[in-house]
């Protein structure tokens, strides 16, 4: 019986909003990640397996086995713990250093591979990348001008057959839907798939079905440029609701930061519309409080006398 380990993986958004002033990027990607980390002597049988040319057991950790991700980001973020959060991004075997000047970047990358110079870590050359303005890390393509979703890693939700079960539907959405932060009302853009996925409710594929399917696909190749956020300077929220859903965006200097929706609650469709235009406002200051918290912002509703 193998016991999880509880590790805390970083939030994609909170790595992004890091790289606030970087113009000049480097990646490094490990090569064969797990394979370079050594397993305990002592638990070394305990990897054992026997085909028909004989026994084996691993002398490094394998792929596949359930603590590899926790056990590997845990290594890697404290050989790395003093420029985190400074000018290094990790992500599993991701390496991202960011720099605001090339001379900063200089030292930075020099930082970086003595740290895997002395713990013996390799990486693979055709897969790094030096000295880049603008570079492509973990589904986002990231610039001085701000963050952008990568086309090529959206490819596999443009090129999705139409949905003909509750799983097809469920997997769309969640997949779709880890690009919410580009796309406006996207709960309520997806509303009539997440319908089909209620219990007792009959799979009829209508119109609305087909708009809901096409138009995330649409939206994730005209989307704009989100800009990373800038602790020093004022936010505006932006509050919207409708009978389907709640909507808000996140913005400063009058370029979009996020998007963020969701849909409403059984018991919240009973709301009068001075209830739901505060919830909009309630949920607005929760899910992005880790950036407004202590900044001055401004609230705006299209309700008057709210």
């Amino acid at each position: 019986l193998t016991i999880k380990k509880k590790y805390s993986f970083p939030r994609i958004d909170d790595l992004m909003d890091q790289l606030r002033g970087a113009s000049v990027f480097s990646k490094i990607d490990l090569r064969s990640g797990y394979h370079q980390i050594w397993v305990k002597e002592g638990d070394i049988p305990k990897t054992a397996f026997r085909t028909r040319y004989g026994h084996y057991e691993y002398v490094v950790m394998l792929f596949g086995v359930t603590n590899a991700p926790a056990v590997y980001m845990d290594y890697m973020n404290r050989i790395f713990q003093p420029f985190l959060d400074k000018f290094v991004v990790v992500f599993i075997d991701d390496i991202l250093i960011y720099s605001r000047t090339p001379e900063e970047h200089e030292e930075h990358l020099r930082l970086v591979l003595e740290i895997l110079k002395a713990k013996q870590l390799y990486a693979k050359l055709s897969k790094c990348e030096f000295w880049l303005s603008e570079v492509k890390f973990l589904g986002h393509v990231i610039s001085a001008e701000g963050i952008a979703v990568d086309l090529a890693k959206v490819e596999s939700v443009l090129q999705w057959e139409r949905p003909g079960t509750v799983t097809d539907i469920r997997s769309f959405v969640g997949l779709a839907g880890y690009y919410r932060r580009f796309i406006e009302e996207f709960s309520k853009i997806v509303a009539p798939l997440t319908q089909l996925t209620r219990k007792e409710q009959p799979f009829i594929w209508t119109d609305a079905c087909e708009r809901s399917f096409d138009e995330p696909k649409r939206r994730l190749t005209t989307f704009p440029v989100l800009v990373l956020p800038d602790s020093g300077e004022p936010f505006d929220v932006y509050c919207d609701v409708s009978h389907q859903g709640l909507g808000c965006a996140l913005m400063q200097n009058r370029k979009v930061v996020a998007y963020a929706s969701r849909q409403l609650k059984n018991h919240e469709r009973n709301y009068p519309t001075y209830d739901l235009e505060l919830a909009v406002v309630v949920f607005a200051l929760k899910i992005w409080k880790h950036y407004i918290y202590g900044a001055r912002f401004s609230v705006f509703s299209d309700h008057k006398s709210l």
